[in-house]
């Protein structure tokens, strides 16, 4: 019996896949005169901007600028973003069943503060671990063992549930069982994962002890 879940927030509780990719494309464009299809930057989905302008070519000392242009470019397609459907309900359900909910997440505290907080799901969560908070991000495990430090959870009776084989390799390397959320991710057949979860209402049979697609 699970007691504690813990979130990814980008393609998990929240979809912002064309904000993200858009601003990234079209900040590429206007500072960098480089064009990029939406394809080609899917890799950029799940990880730490900085990582993903320093894969893009980006010279270490411009990152600090090109991230907040991006942040800024952001905001061009923030009416894009949307709570995936269930995940109110799903953490409803959890808040009533008295299960620790919290999440760890690669955006950084001011991204999280923009583009996730204006949903009001934050009162559902006990504990929140952003980019900020470790020197090492995902796929290392240190976001993940933060979040457990901090909220005193058992490894053992916590699940992390994501979109990417970031959040699945972070949480496989510190211990914590992993759920993939099949309706943010792009690659499913290349993710392990202990449960593949079609919907959140998938995630619900959890608190219930129902039978859960293992794979």
């Amino acid at each position: 019996m699970y007691t504690t879940f813990i979130y990814d927030v980008d393609g998990t509780l929240i979809n912002t896949e064309l904000a993200i990719l858009s601003s990234l494309q079209k900040m590429l464009k206007i500072d960098y005169d480089r064009d990029f299809g939406q394809q080609d930057l899917l890799f950029a989905l799940g990880i730490p901007g900085t990582y993903a302008l320093r894969q893009l070519g980006i010279h270490e000392m411009s990152i600090p600028m090109a991230e907040a242009r991006w942040n800024y470019f952001t905001k061009d397609f923030s009416s894009s973003i949307e709570v995936f459907n269930g995940i109110n309900d799903l953490m409803n359900i959890a808040q009533e069943s008295e299960i620790t909910q919290g999440i760890v997440t690669s955006r950084t505290s001011e991204e999280f503060t923009n583009d996730f907080v204006p949903f009001g799901l934050t009162s559902y969560l006990t504990h929140i671990v952003v980019a900020d908070d470790t020197e090492r991000h995902k796929p290392n495990p240190d976001p993940l063992l933060k979040f457990l430090e901090i909220s005193g959870a058992d490894p053992s009776t916590s699940i992390y549930i994501g979109d990417t084989i970031y959040d699945y390799e972070c949480a496989r390397d510190a211990g914590v069982d992993f759920g993939l959320a099949l309706w943010g991710c792009k690659n499913p057949e290349q993710i392990p994962a202990k449960y593949k979860f079609e919907t959140p209402f998938d995630v619900i049979k959890l608190l219930n002890q129902t039978q859960v697609e293992i794979i």
